[in-house]
């Protein structure tokens, strides 16, 4: 029987209806011979979630909140409540999409089920398919658990032949056995207690009404009282871009996006008619990817650290603008903890999905160092990857919003191209698909300056659904 952690347990009981505590990817996958359909889906998630047997427990309270909650076998399991389908209308647009993803990511998880779904999306142009997973940010830690992707991609489009055992839960143990195993936990581990009771306490606090406070805080273009709704946009452009930015101004392909990051946040506030002046910035908080004491990687290749980085949206000059965030990141690198991008990528059985979930977690963990924005970017293979036979073509990052946070950003490179999901409040960020393409404007302006030329970039775009 394992407990969750004190990060879990808060992450669980902080779930509310404006803030779902819950990570989410998109991937859209080629026709193909065979087209992926519901019942092979099931089967094939069937076959592998022995894999991660989490998927299928859920976390119980403790009798008089004296613990963290327990994972426990859910003895009602029904996969066909966890794996659901939805369609487009014809004719399958990117909009629509974007639609249908900004409302399932604001939907919250049953907390009474294992902490996961899927949605197959059918319906999209040129008779592609798109998989939305959706998992609490209590269930998915990169350590004990990763996200259900890891164990669903493949390197072929051959399957492994995954072996599978008919699985039977364990019974749930007496209310009394429970409280008891606790109390000995406790006595033996005093400081794990004493952060479960600053847990309650938290949990207490947070239902008192606040007295001489100002509840609505400070309004901006980034910050807002969030709402039950999201909205979703993504865009996708060529890897190369970035790399030969990066060969022509220095730094790594990871200060060319958090460049283009700050100019596209500038650009957006300026069809806003925001103001904007050259000290203008923004605290973005931005996992990054360390290893270990021994030099080696840690649990799925990676420990990860929340670096937070001032983006210049105030500069004006795109060059000038990469330079400052490479510089900001040096010190980073210059520790020689930096994990090399190809080497995280290169990780067996890697799934961008989980390093994103592990980011936010970091980032969520680090919440009193008062960022008002989350970057994640994960490198992911350069080389095709298949689900259950399908080519998997596209991979949006989804990563939620907390706090007074009205944007989130996750960018992953696979394949040879750069993937952006941009996650905001459907209230505060009617105009998210600008904000996508502002983002573009500022990798076209990189480009120009690599190119020595004003004639125009090739442009990346929101990615249109089609075969």
């Amino acid at each position: 029987m394992q407990r969750l952690s004190p990060l879990d347990a808060m992450f669980l009981h902080q779930d509310s209806p404006t803030v779902p505590r819950q990570v989410a990817s998109l991937v859209i996958l080629e026709p193909g011979d065979h087209p992926l359909d519901y019942e092979r889906l099931l089967h094939v998630i069937d076959e592998r979630i022995d894999l991660v047997p989490r998927y299928r427990q859920v976390p119980r309270d403790v009798p008089g909140a004296l613990g963290t909650p327990v994972w426990l076998d859910d003895e009602n399991f029904d996969i066909s409540l966890h794996v659901r389908r939805s369609a487009l209308p014809r004719p399958g647009t990117t909009n629509a999409l974007h639609e249908l993803v900004g409302r399932l990511i604001a939907r919250r998880l049953d907390l009474d089920r294992p902490l996961w779904e899927l949605y197959l999306i059918e319906g999209l142009a040129g008779g592609r398919v798109a998989l939305l997973f959706k998992a609490h940010q209590a269930l998915v830690d990169g350590s004990e658990t990763v996200d259900l992707a890891q164990v669903l991609l493949e390197e072929t489009a051959r399957e492994r032949d995954i072996p599978h055992e008919e699985w039977t839960p364990r019974a749930e143990p007496p209310a009394l056995g429970l409280v008891l195993d606790t109390i000995g936990r406790n006595l033996r581990r005093p400081g794990e207690a004493l952060r479960v009771t600053e847990l309650n306490l938290g949990r207490l606090a947070r239902k008192l009404p606040v007295i001489g406070a100002d509840a609505q805080g400070t309004q901006s273009v980034l910050s807002t009282d969030l709402s039950r709704h999201r909205r979703f946009a993504s865009l996708a452009v060529d890897l190369d871009d970035f790399r030969r930015i990066r060969e022509e101004h220095g730094g790594t392909v990871n200060d060319v996006i958090l460049a283009c990051v700050a100019g596209g946040i500038r650009g957006w506030m300026l069809t806003r008619a925001e103001p904007v002046s050259a000290k203008t910035s923004f605290r973005a908080m931005v996992p990054m990817s360390v290893v270990a004491e021994d030099g080696l990687p840690t649990s799925l290749g990676s420990k990860v650290r929340g670096h937070l980085l001032s983006l210049p949206v105030g500069e004006s000059n795109p060059v000038v603008r990469l330079h400052q965030d490479s510089y900001a990141l040096r010190d980073h690198r210059e520790t020689g903890s930096a994990v090399a991008a190809n080497k995280l990528a290169s990780l067996p059985g890697f799934a961008t999905s989980t390093f994103h979930a592990v980011g936010a977690r970091v980032a969520e963990s680090e919440t009193g160092r008062g960022h008002q924005i989350v970057i994640t970017n994960v490198p992911g293979p350069q080389e095709p990857l298949y689900l259950a036979g399908a080519e998997l073509a596209e991979v949006y990052p989804c990563i939620p919003l907390s706090g007074r946070r009205a944007v989130s950003i996750g960018v992953t490179s696979y394949n040879s191209k750069v993937f952006f999901g941009i996650v905001a409040d459907r209230d505060a960020v009617p105009d998210v698909n600008v904000l996508a393409q502002c983002i573009d404007d500022a990798r076209v302006e990189l480009v120009e300056s690599v190119d020595g030329r004003r004639g125009r970039a090739p442009r990346g775009r929101q990615r249109p659904v089609k075969g």
